[in-house]
């Protein structure tokens, strides 16, 4: 398995080497290479069995370092840029040539963020290039939120996870860009919808592509445990599969079932807060997905603040995948 531990200093010595190396962000950990270097964003690829046309998204330790690669910065994305970085927000911008064509997947875009955790901006700031970094598990499958996920998943491909702790958001991070003069949303995530059009007005949501995404994050069948994940009606679901006498799991919002066992069901916010509930979302269905049960059931939360990422994040890991 992969080394865990907190060593800025051999993380930097592995990513100056073309290796691939996990690092922790406030939404879920990824899994990092030199951006600039081919064979280390074709080993990201590989390692995650990730297809060519899903793009990556580069990490930066400022706003100033994204200058080098984009070829212009549009007012209003500049604006949400500097309210919200450090933090889970990914800005779609015009790229220039010094960006491989695999990391945008050949798009004229290229997507940009500064993550908001102490150990990665240390990190980030001591390299001279931008990390690609998509979540750090095998591709279509749950986001990792803790050091142990990483290393259950890919600790046999890796040298190195630097262990920054639990991800505070526990959602991957809200996708924005421009359509013409229109703000769009590419991706729910972290980042609530309220704030942004707080800053810029009415926004576009266009969050999915079964194919060829024009973002990262667009695919319809993603974020997914192995075992069959239903999105319905808890109160009706759970006696009629009882009843049945199938051997299930819960994921639910904020309801105890007493007629199920501890090892059966996670309760991602007895008190009904959202942020609860997006940061325990994916270890929620990971816990499920290891348990004994045959079928994870699950419910739709409130569809406010970040209640529409996590749906979003429901819907696609109860949907088929289609490639």
């Amino acid at each position: 398995m992969a080394e865990v531990g907190t060593d800025i200093q051999k993380a930097s010595t592995y990513l100056n080497q073309g290796q691939l190396v996990a690092i922790p962000t406030e939404t879920v950990y990824g899994l990092a290479g030199n951006a600039l270097d081919v064979k280390a964003v074709s080993a990201i690829f590989e390692t995650k069995n990730r297809p060519s046309f899903d793009p990556l998204i580069l990490h930066v330790a400022s706003l100033e370092q994204v200058k080098p690669f984009v070829s212009s910065f549009p007012e209003k994305l500049k604006r949400l840029a500097e309210a919200f970085w450090p933090g889970p927000l990914t800005v779609l911008l015009p790229r220039n040539a010094s960006v491989p064509d695999l990391v945008t997947s050949g798009l004229d875009r290229v997507a940009v963020r500064v993550p908001n955790h102490p150990l990665t901006l240390s990190l980030l700031a001591q390299l001279d290039f931008p990390l690609a970094a998509p979540s750090a598990n095998p591709f279509g499958y749950i986001s990792p939120t803790q050091a142990g996920h990483v290393d259950a998943q890919l600790g046999t491909q890796i040298p190195y996870i630097l262990d920054g702790g639990a991800c505070a958001v526990g959602l991957e991070s809200t996708i924005v860009g421009m359509e013409g003069e229109q703000v769009v949303i590419y991706r729910l995530g972290g980042l609530e919808l309220s704030k942004i059009e707080s800053l810029v007005g009415p926004v576009t949501v266009q969050a999915h592509s079964s194919s060829n995404p024009s973002a990262p994050g667009q695919l319809a069948s993603h974020y997914a445990p192995r075992k069959p994940f239903l999105v319905g009606e808890l109160n009706e679901l759970v006696p009629k599969l009882t009843q049945e006498g199938k051997a299930f799991g819960v994921l639910s919002f904020s309801t105890h079932f007493p007629t199920l066992t501890s090892d059966r069901q996670f309760v991602l916010s007895p008190s009904q807060d959202l942020q609860e509930a997006a940061q325990r979302l994916f270890m929620g269905m990971r816990l499920l997905d290891e348990s004994e049960a045959d079928l994870i059931l699950a419910e739709f939360v409130p569809e406010i603040g970040l209640g529409r990422a996590i749906n979003d994040r429901l819907k696609r890991a109860a949907a088929q995948p289609t490639h």
